[in-house]
């Protein structure tokens, strides 16, 4: 491998690490969180964060990918100040739109808390105006780091993502908690405590963005001095930065909004639905909160190691098929998707077994208990729907369909929609409803994905140890770990320590499973993080 893909394997592992790790503190600082103001906090918490999500994809969050890509074209071609003209031509477009975004949402925020919360506009719209903000900061933010990632450094970016998380957690608890204080005698306490916890998001991206620029200025002088050394044979006007700014976000924009759609369809169908339905406002809040912060929230771990997978899949794909190499490619694909599952089967099964002791660990008894731990129970497979479809989407990125996966999810969602209405209403399944619309979502895509990646090439994937084996391991996994959690918990009486030695029980029994089901090669194990090392353990316990 050379030195240059050396580098960018490893600044795309800084990313990937970082990210997941943002994931992981955005998970954990919302278990507090969730004590602190409750189911029907975090409804309005979750609704007021649809909201901003499409506001701020439509606004300025395709902005840093365009950035990133046509700057790191231009420096690659020594056009220093063309380079440098995109990047000022995308912080007055970012921050224009951004300022537009924050204001609309600001001062209309009742108006838009009321096309999805129905009866509950008037408590998502609290929340919703301190989020407001938000856009602006990040539209800023946005462009710095697409500057940086254009630069090929991934660190300013790893680095301010954990910063703004950090600062988000820490202050999220804070505010809320001051803030349901303050106003405990009103009828609105839940809304408070929701307008707490998206303080925190505003105060994380403030900080995320004074790091990003302490950085810019440091760096600045390094910028003029490249300026200098230009070998542009073309100067590009303002007016041509742009264009190609918007040209290059637009398909971005599109395809975000897209995959994003289905969460605030999922608010909307809800609060609807659970008016119809006769629930009480606060019932509903408290029945999205449950799904939105506690189903969602424990799936999207092992989904997020998906996605970074999916992410780090798509030059090594792409390299492969440049070079059509169909041997390597079909190799790459197979390793990725089974990796996937190796993560995805034994994260299902594990949430499906410890459903309920994982929810009193994390939230304790505050909320409805037993509905959280139903839906993580029969949601649980919705890990390894969205891992296989975020794999494939990679897939289908790195083979140049850009959009294949935008249609199929539209497709999806149109499906989505009358699956989840049929559910509520026909079937009267409320919550439930809602859980099985999810994981129709994933399915869709993930089939009609892999039916696309099956003909454009020709690809067939190997079915038992991809699927069978881990499936298997992770199965025994489960059984035993159950036994295991039964076991300690009528010794001690304790759900922590329980909960906690039957997670070491499923570690330990499931790679013992993976390695004498022979789910890996030697070949494989070496590819994976840490195989040498699991390998030679391996065979000094005589596994293999």
């Amino acid at each position: 491998m050379s030195n240059k893909q050396n580098k960018y394997l490893v600044q795309g592992s800084i990313l990937a690490v970082s990210s997941i790790l943002a994931r992981l503190i955005g998970m954990l600082y919302r278990i507090p969180l969730n004590r602190i103001v409750g189911d029907t906090g975090m409804g309005y918490y979750s609704m007021s964060f649809e909201i901003y999500n499409l506001a701020l994809l439509l606004s300025s969050y395709s902005i840093p990918l365009a950035v990133s890509k046509l700057v790191s074209i231009r420096d690659q071609r020594k056009e220093y100040k063309n380079s440098y003209r995109i990047f000022l031509s995308a912080m007055a477009l970012s921050a224009f739109a951004g300022l537009i975004a924050s204001a609309t949402l600001f001062f209309g925020a009742t108006f838009w808390a009321g096309l999805i919360g129905g009866e509950n506009a008037a408590d998502i719209a609290i929340p919703l105006r301190v989020l407001a903000p938000t856009i602006f900061i990040f539209s800023i933010m946005g462009v710095l780091r697409g500057l940086f990632q254009g630069k090929r450094t991934m660190v300013p970016t790893a680095i301010s993502q954990l910063l703004e998380q950090i600062v988000n957690a820490i202050v999220s608890i804070i505010a809320a908690y001051y803030l349901m204080k303050e106003h405990n005698a009103s009828v609105q306490i839940d809304a408070y405590g929701a307008a707490g916890s998206t303080a925190g998001t505003l105060a994380g991206a403030i900080f995320g963005l004074l790091f990003l620029a302490i950085i810019y200025y440091a760096y600045h002088p390094v910028l003029k001095k490249k300026c200098r050394k230009d070998q542009a044979e073309h100067q590009e006007s303002y007016k041509e930065a742009l264009t190609a700014i918007v040209y290059t976000a637009l398909p971005v924009i599109i395809s975000q909004t897209v995959f994003n759609l289905s969460g605030i369809i999922d608010a909307k169908l809800w609060s609807w639905l659970a008016e119809q339905r006769g629930f009480l406002k606060e019932q509903s809040a408290a029945i999205f909160g449950i799904y939105s912060t506690k189903y969602k929230m424990l799936t999207t771990v092992p989904i997020a190691i998906s996605a970074a997978l999916g992410t780090a899949i798509v030059p090594t794909i792409a390299m492969a098929h440049q070079k059509e190499d169909k041997t390597e490619l079909h190799k790459k694909i197979a390793m990725s998707v089974k990796m996937n599952m190796l993560i995805a089967f034994p994260s299902a099964i594990g949430l499906t077994v410890l459903a309920k002791p994982i929810v009193l660990l994390l939230f304790g008894y505050k909320g409805d208990v037993e509905l959280s731990a139903q839906l993580i129970r029969l949601g649980s497979m919705a890990v390894v729907l969205f891992a296989l479809s975020t794999i494939t989407n990679g897939v289908l990125q790195g083979i140049d369909r850009m959009m294949v996966p935008v249609k199929h999810a539209a497709i999806s969602l149109v499906i989505h929609i009358p699956i989840v209405y049929l559910l509520i209403i026909v079937g009267k399944l409320d919550a439930y409803g809602l859980v099985i619309g999810n994981m129709s979502f994933a399915l869709v895509v993930c089939i009609l994905n892999w039916i696309k990646v099956a003909k454009a090439l020709n690809y067939k994937q190997e079915v038992m140890k991809t699927f069978g084996l881990p499936f298997a391991a992770s199965v025994t996994m489960g059984i035993v770990t159950y036994f295991a959690y039964e076991f300690m918990h009528r010794i001690i009486n304790s759900n922590t320590i329980s909960v906690l030695f039957s997670i070491i029980v499923a570690v330990i029994v499931y790679g013992i499973s993976i390695i004498l089901l022979r789910t890996m090669d030697e070949e494989e194990l070496l590819e994976m993080p840490a195989g040498r090392s699991i390998l030679k353990l391996c065979k000094k316990l005589h596994l293999l």
